[in-house]
């Protein structure tokens, strides 16, 4: 059988070998509930403005709902012959209710077509993935009151830099996924317009209503310009860009665990039930989730350039290479998806290793920086204060002492404006308890965000 998209101006038939190079139907068909749902709307414009009887958009609707089912229940054939999702789903309407189902397609072309349907696919499963990200920021959210008394070293450089609240970095994460929140709603708004009644290229001469149809398929307007529409595929790049960057954040978050779980670190359990282990080493006990999560938002980031290669070159307006946008674009939500369905329940079952943390928390000279401040607010002169330190800490780490440890007068030998209540920013818990900036780890404020975090996501 000829695809319906061959008109009478063919007079060959179509080479079996470009049926199968052409199709896109196996992987396109997950579109039909939006195809079909695109396609009575786009019925009921034509019945509002007269170019179907009400008759016919009745039969129209409900063999469209008939074939919905048969979809939804996997008993409609696919085959390579009609190419898409769109021209399965319009033959079989037509095969059922003949002439009536060949006027679906009046005024409208497969371009504004795909278009739509791919709108809203897109618009749901940014929604979908809206909601994985308000659990992922709870999952850290329900952290931070049990583990607040437990202080973490924080790094710049994968060294050692200043002390942090455990929750400061779960509200860190918090913060990353709420511009990951932004970004969905606002790109959102650029992809919830309709494309439908753009025709193939440049409009239709027939009296539709596209605000009509774009109302009825809550799109917020419609597209302004045929010729725009139909080449456009911003709309997929841009969500693609935004899964991209929720996986880089995901990846930096995993690797971050990953190091955090091995024995160098030893600060956190990862739970069994997303670990694996060795073939051949029984004691191992593999992050192989994070590892993956880590792995797999190469293949996220990969749509993107993948996307990006293939409109780069195309003139105006619709062209054939189009249709290779979907595989990169469903497999960059797909993965994106799982991705976060897994994340939320490592974070809520993993566990900080206390003693472990809290043996080691003096190493490396955290309240160093603290140190420099409490000079500074003494009215010692920045870079004064910050080779000062470093001196301190030079003689600390002869030593082999923590600066705590040192006695008052090898500080006092160094400078004679430092006196014993130098002590008092001296050691990790002086060190935070110091600390007073609006987004730092100063406890009053982690507790403002933990409280604000709390307020917003209730109401998320």
């Amino acid at each position: 059988m000829a695809s319906p998209s061959r008109s009478g101006v063919f007079q060959a038939e179509t080479d079996s070998r470009l049926e199968a190079y052409a199709e896109s139907i196996s992987f396109d068909s997950r579109l039909y509930e939006h195809d079909i749902r695109g396609s009575i709307a786009h019925a009921n414009m034509l019945r509002e403005v007269g170019l179907l009887t009400e008759e016919e958009f009745k039969l129209i609707k409900d063999t469209l709902e008939t074939i919905r089912g048969e979809l939804d229940r996997g008993e409609l054939p696919m085959r390579f012959e009609l190419e898409d999702i769109h021209m399965h789903v319009e033959q079989a309407l037509i095969d059922r209710i003949g002439d009536t189902g060949r006027k679906l397609h009046t005024a409208r072309s497969r371009n504004d077509q795909v278009s739509t349907d791919t709108r809203m696919w897109i618009r749901q499963s940014l929604d979908e993935i809206d909601a994985l990200l308000v659990d992922l920021q709870a999952a850290f959210l329900s952290r931070c009151e049990n583990d607040f008394d437990v202080v973490l070293p924080a790094y710049t450089h994968l060294q050692r830099a200043q002390p942090v609240l455990a929750p400061h970095y779960w509200l860190a994460y918090i913060e990353k996924l709420e511009r990951d929140r932004q970004r969905i709603a606002d790109c959102r708004k650029r992809v919830n317009q309709c494309s439908l009644g753009i025709a193939a290229v440049a409009g239709t001469t027939l009296p539709i209503d596209r605000q009509h149809t774009a109302s009825a398929l809550d799109f917020e307007g419609i597209t302004a310009n045929s010729l725009d529409t139909s080449s456009d595929r911003d709309f997929v790049v841009e969500s693609t860009f935004v899964m991209s960057l929720i996986a880089s954040h995901l990846s930096g978050w995993a690797e971050e665990w990953i190091l955090w779980s091995t024995v160098e670190f030893d600060f956190i359990q990862i739970p069994q039930a997303f670990c694996t282990g060795s073939s051949i080493m029984p004691q191992k006990v593999n992050p192989d989730t994070l590892e993956l999560t880590r792995g797999k938002s190469a293949r996220v980031m990969g749509a993107l350039q993948t996307l990006m290669l293939l409109i780069k070159n195309l003139p105006l307006a619709y062209n054939r290479d189009l249709q290779e946008d979907k595989p990169p674009l469903f497999d960059a939500f797909d993965t994106t998806r799982a991705m976060l369905e897994l994340a939320a329940p490592i974070v809520r079952g993993a566990e900080l290793k206390r003693e472990s943390i809290s043996a080691r928390i003096e190493k490396g000279y955290l309240d160093a920086t603290t140190l420099m401040e409490w000079m500074i607010a003494r009215g010692m002169p920045q870079r004064t204060a910050h080779h000062l330190v470093g001196a301190i800490v030079s003689e600390a780490m002869q030593q082999g002492v923590t600066l705590s440890d040192l006695p008052l007068e090898t500080y006092q030998k160094l400078s004679d404006q430092i006196d014993e209540s130098v002590y008092e920013v001296l050691g990790t818990a002086n060190a935070i308890a110091a600390f007073r900036s609006e987004g730092s780890t100063a406890p009053a404020r982690v507790r403002e965000q933990i409280k604000l975090w709390t307020s917003r996501l209730e109401n998320a």
